[in-house]
């Protein structure tokens, strides 16, 4: 793993990144523009509906991180949502999702953001999610995890105790996304032990989780770019994020966060069932 010098040399790129995106956002949100379906060219595994919409906020955000990379690290690699694999084969590799959570910006929610990870050897070594519409701005460096509010303060990042499940809040972003029977019959048993459930999330769920409002957030069918960013927020912060089997979530796909390691535990038992 790089140096500590190295990773605050790395952050103050993510930010950089993540200022140059925001810039190509907020200048979209809740304005006219046009949608696309990417749906049916990606094999799109996401909700029921099969619509996985882009816009050139989207393009345009992404294309701004790539632009900045090029200047500042050329011989790293980069996994972008909307423009795929750059030498993949590089020791660190930017995973970056320009906007997620495209539905609910195209909404005018403001339950979206622009992740951004660094992965060194396949392990993420830091992770950034941006809302600037909010302005809240949240991230790890190499040993915790720290969020920047509205008036511009920043604070440390720390989940919160919660040792039973019948206490615990769980989100997920819509059980339409659950599209096997068997992953929304698993959803449902944590859905039915939890204390309290809300949906519509996306990456701020897991910000949430990471800053001590709420417990578990459960999804399936993410993607590497959707999961590398949050992976050290949370982790940093005192929570376990995983697959439902326990294995590193890097990768993406069935996801589990908790804030407390002895509900993850709790939940991968009833998940596995």
């Amino acid at each position: 793993m790089p140096d500590i010098h190295s990773i605050s040399h790395f952050l103050h790129c993510a930010h950089a990144l993540a200022d140059a995106a925001a810039t190509v956002t907020i200048r979209y949100f809740r304005q006219s523009t046009a949608i696309e379906d990417k749906s049916s060219a990606n094999n799109y595994t996401g909700n029921q509906g099969g619509f996985d919409p882009v816009t050139a906020a989207d393009r345009g955000a992404e294309q701004a991180i790539r632009r900045e990379l090029a200047e500042r690290f050329p011989e790293h690699g980069i996994h972008g949502e909307e423009f795929g694999l750059h030498n993949p084969d590089a020791e660190h590799r930017w995973i970056i999702d320009p906007i997620d959570g495209t539905a609910a910006f195209l909404m005018g929610w403001p339950m979206w953001g622009t992740l951004i990870a660094l992965a060194h050897q396949e392990a993420p070594i830091l992770g950034l999610m941006d809302q600037p519409f909010t302005r809240e701005r949240f991230w790890s460096d190499a040993s915790a995890s720290f969020v920047r509010g509205p008036d511009g303060s920043e604070n440390k990042l720390k989940t919160r105790s919660c040792a039973k499940l019948d206490d615990a809040v769980l989100s997920t972003t819509h059980p339409d996304f659950f599209r096997e029977a068997a992953d929304l019959e698993a959803f449902f048993r944590v859905k039915k032990a939890a204390r309290n459930t809300r949906y519509g999330g996306d990456c701020y769920a897991y910000a949430m989780l990471a800053s001590g409002f709420s417990d578990l957030v459960i999804e399936t069918g993410l993607k590497s770019y959707d999961v590398a960013a949050l992976i050290p927020i949370v982790e940093r912060a005192g929570g376990v994020i995983t697959t439902w089997t326990g294995s590193p979530a890097i990768n993406g796909g069935s996801i589990v966060a908790a804030g407390d390691p002895r509900i993850h535990e709790a939940v991968l038992a009833l998940l596995s069932r």
